[in-house]
């Protein structure tokens, strides 16, 4: 029997490439119901097109849904919600604010009261099969040391505001569990694709690019700090084709599910990489961590660097994301996460083509 599908959170990237990813894994669709914000109605008809043009199906299967996540019921009227909830199998909930500045009341107001209101929603969805929620590998917040995939609550603290409203939304999530087979994702920093480091912003590690790339005319080039944590890349492709394996197959029922790397580097190996791949440079001498984080409390700096403050805060936690029931529930499946450094030449290549396309930068403050 085929499945009705209801995506949050697009067009958003990677909403639309788990879509694809549904195609590319042969699962029968009967419709795809696709919310979307009033702000983003022309982006999501573009992004629909090249949707019906990448697959089998005709434009009658597709629905574009206008509606918020932080209204109940969507903001959709009774009478379509109520349709809805009656021919959903597979929900899966990405709508988010994922930016480390975010202040805490819009975060809270789409991360944890949005996620409230689809949980409400997917608990009175009649034919419901799997409720897939993407949550983040860093609701560990400031925890170090090794991390499970069966672990979320702690007090050690957060270095932001979206971890915290993610990690606040996850408890949510996670106590729906017996009411909807639930799977909760838990992605590491999320790169470019494996195969052609294709992206949808430079963020994450795209900032030590932008770094890199300002200090191209240096005669010498920096570590900052020691540099020793590890920092959990991790190609989107991976994580799509995972989290479609994992929210269709019955083994993913009422688990969370760590797509990280499971041998990550550290943070210094990962800017010697990108120095090298770029710059064809050795960084020779090291500047205290500290010195750098007071420099980018300056916005001119850190505008001029293409470097957020809060991005800092990820190469100084030293936790380490344990995949043992990804790894288990993935066997035998072509399904593995690439080593990094099979791929960052790929990253760096894309971002160099890309680097100067405002559409792909970040906007730093």
């Amino acid at each position: 029997m085929a499945n009705t599908y209801f995506f949050t959170g697009y067009p958003g990237f990677l909403a639309s490439h788990l879509i694809d990813e549904i195609f590319h894994q042969g699962y029968p669709v009967d419709k795809i119901y696709l919310l979307y914000v009033k702000s983003a109605k022309k982006q999501a008809e573009s992004s629909l097109q090249r949707l019906i043009q990448k697959s089998y199906l005709t434009e009658d299967k597709f629905c574009l849904i206008e509606g918020d996540i932080t209204a109940p019921e969507f903001g959709i009227d009774e009478e379509t919600s109520a349709q809805l909830k009656n021919e959903v199998t597979h929900f899966f909930h990405l709508a988010a604010i994922y930016d480390l500045s975010v202040p805490l009341t819009p975060a809270w107001q789409v991360n944890v009261n949005g996620t409230r209101h689809v949980n409400e929603w997917v608990k009175l969805a009649d034919r419901i099969e799997r409720y897939s929620y993407f949550s983040t590998a860093y609701v560990s917040g400031r925890r170090s040391g090794a991390i499970y995939e069966n672990e979320l609550e702690h007090e050690a603290g957060f270095k932001n505001h979206y971890e915290y409203t993610k990690y606040e939304a996850e408890r949510l999530v996670q106590s729906v569990k017996h009411d909807v087979p639930t799977t909760i994702l838990r992605p590491g920093i999320v790169v470019g694709d494996s195969k052609e480091g294709t992206t949808a912003k430079f963020d994450g590690p795209y900032f030590i690019l932008n770094m890199i790339a300002h200090m191209s005319y240096a005669p010498l080039l920096p570590f900052f700090g020691e540099g020793q944590v590890e920092v959990n890349l991790v190609p989107w492709d991976y994580v799509v084709q995972a989290a479609i394996h994992l929210s269709h197959h019955p083994i993913g029922a009422g688990k969370t599910y760590h797509l990280t790397d499971p041998a990550p580097l550290t943070a210094k190996a990962i800017y010697k990489l990108f120095a090298n791949s770029y710059l064809s440079k050795e960084p020779s001498f090291t500047v205290p961590l500290g010195w750098a984080g007071n420099t980018l409390k300056l916005a001119v700096v850190r505008k001029w660097l293409g470097m957020p403050k809060e991005a800092l805060d990820y190469f100084t936690c030293d936790s380490h994301y344990d995949v043992s029931q990804t790894q288990k529930d993935l066997e035998g499946t072509p399904i593995t996460c690439p080593d990094f450094t099979s791929i960052q030449e790929n990253l760096v290549k894309y971002y160099k083509a890309n680097r100067k396309n405002p559409a792909k930068q970040v906007s730093i403050h």
